[in-house]
């Protein structure tokens, strides 16, 4: 049983997009049981509890077909046989099940001494929970092979009846138990998309991906829309902020008028010297120099500050928790703009860097909202009727990239910015266009997470980390200790 603090970290990495997981070497009664309280747990949370009984099955199924290939090679290891091996592989099977069927807790403690695990993991990825069941093997081309086949073989079924009707391979185990997993997805409305199969370093990867109810998200974007609405407090960016802006926008507009502008604030002006005189420049010398200044980081650059600017003019607060959010903006905007500098994606520097800034402004309006503001809401939902657990939720970090999207969407930030945000825990679903901008922001957000120890090595999306040239975990380490550095001489 799941002990108060376990449910509390559960619902915390829910709202969070945190991943939950569990690694096991021999799959014990006791944790598939365990694996069920949280799969429970997640469900509900998504508002998803009818499915429990189905994706129940689904990941017992995966995860002990995951055990089942882990038994395998420590089995092929003691009979001497190379099981990459087509011949060996044949052989091998001819006896496999039943072997160990009778005689597993031979081979338990083989799995555990020759180091294989099972790691399981719950992860919310946008509006989606992705079921992750993960061993330390990589599938054969023949196995592969196998499980397509049966995956194909669904198809042609209209009932799990018709199904267990058919002939079956008996020397896996596993054919019937693939066939019907993937018609239990399609009973309770999930086609066959959302099971995947990957083999990716050194491990077999199976993924299941489950949206968040229908009803549920709806209420969900209601509410933050709402919220969005009623934000007394920023209804716009500041009056000269906004005269910016709408400078910026004016494609006749001269680098002098717009230098000029910059001059009557500041701060904005401290900011923009700042950033020109940083090291991302390299400059062999000082600029003082406002318009020198505007000229070097081009109109495009002065737009992108004023967004950044204006924001943190609305939502900075001067408390703990704010900071440590602004501080972690900041991080992520210079590991963005460096990991982009470094790929050499050059067109999305200035994008990724303000992206970097502005990812959780989500979270920061939270923690700028007053208790007006959340009682006005409450009772928005009372008269719409819709559950007040959902505000509780956004407010505790959920689906906050969503909220923070529709400010975006309301302060007119451009497109690239707005999806960067939108998407930053999820960059494959962003239009194809935004991409480049959403993934580094994502992946500067990983690494800030990594370093801090909240996000495991394992959990990061290998595809892109590949797309950056980081092939290992050792590989991120040198680039973060590379980029940990520069940021600090930046701070100093």
């Amino acid at each position: 049983m799941l002990g108060q603090k376990d449910r509390t970290e559960i619902r915390k990495c829910v709202r969070s997009g945190t991943p939950y997981s569990v690694t096991t070497a021999t799959l014990p009664h006791e944790t598939e049981l365990q694996l069920e309280e949280i799969l429970s747990l997640f469900l509900e949370e998504i508002g998803r509890g009818q499915l429990k009984d189905s994706l129940g099955y689904c990941l017992r199924e995966l995860a002990v077909n995951a055990k089942k290939a882990n038994t395998k090679r420590v089995y092929f290891t003691s009979l001497g046989l190379d099981i990459s091996n087509p011949g060996d592989y044949t052989k091998g099977m001819q006896t496999f099940k039943r072997d160990t069927l009778g005689n597993i807790q031979h081979y338990l403690p083989m799995m555990d001494e020759q180091g294989y695990y099972i790691r399981i993991s719950f992860t919310m990825k946008g509006t989606t929970l992705v079921i992750s069941i993960a061993n330390n093997t990589e599938m054969t081309q023949k196995e592969q092979i196998r499980v397509f086949d049966r995956i194909a073989r669904s198809r042609a079924y209209n009932s799990l009846q018709e199904a267990m009707e058919q002939a079956i391979d008996e020397s896996e185990g596993a054919g019937l138990g693939i066939i019907i997993l993937v018609l239990m997805l399609r009973k309770i409305g999930l086609s066959e998309e959302a099971f995947e199969l990957d083999v990716e370093n050194g491990e077999t990867v199976v993924r299941l991906s489950i949206p968040l109810e229908e009803t549920k998200q709806g209420n969900l974007e209601t509410i933050a829309r709402e919220i969005v609405n009623e934000v007394d407090s920023l209804p716009q960016f500041p009056e000269n902020i906004a005269q910016l802006q709408r400078l910026l926008q004016d494609p006749k507009i001269d680098l002098q008028t717009i230098a000029r502008k910059v001059s009557t604030d500041p701060a904005l002006t401290a900011d923009l010297l700042k950033i020109v005189n940083s090291a991302q420049y390299m400059l062999p010398k000082r600029i003082d120099n406002i318009l020198e200044a505007v000229k070097l980081i081009g109109l495009r650059g002065v737009q992108n500050l004023v967004y950044s600017y204006g924001s943190i003019e609305v939502l900075d607060k001067d408390t703990p928790r704010i900071q440590q959010l602004w501080s972690h903006s900041y991080r992520t905007a210079f590991f963005a703009y460096q990991l982009a500098k470094s790929s050499g994606r050059r067109e999305i520097l200035d994008d990724a860097y303000v992206g970097g800034i502005l990812h959780d402004i989500g979270k920061i309006l939270f923690s700028t909202s007053h208790e007006p503001l959340m009682q006005r809401i409450s009772d928005f939902c009372t008269e719409r009727k819709l559950p007040i657990s959902l505000l509780e939720e956004l407010a505790a970090g959920f689906n906050h990239s969503e909220v923070g999207a529709m400010i975006a969407e309301k302060w007119n930030f451009p497109q690239p910015l707005i999806h960067a945000i939108r998407f930053q825990h999820a960059p494959e679903q962003a239009p194809p266009r935004y991409y480049e901008v959403t993934a580094a922001v994502y992946l500067a957000n990983a690494a800030c997470e990594y370093e801090t120890g909240s996000l495991p090595y394992v959990f990061i999306d290998q595809e892109i980390l590949n797309d950056y040239g980081i092939g290992s975990e050792t590989e991120l380490q040198a680039h973060l200790a590379r980029m940990s550095s520069e940021f600090s001489k930046e701070s100093v």
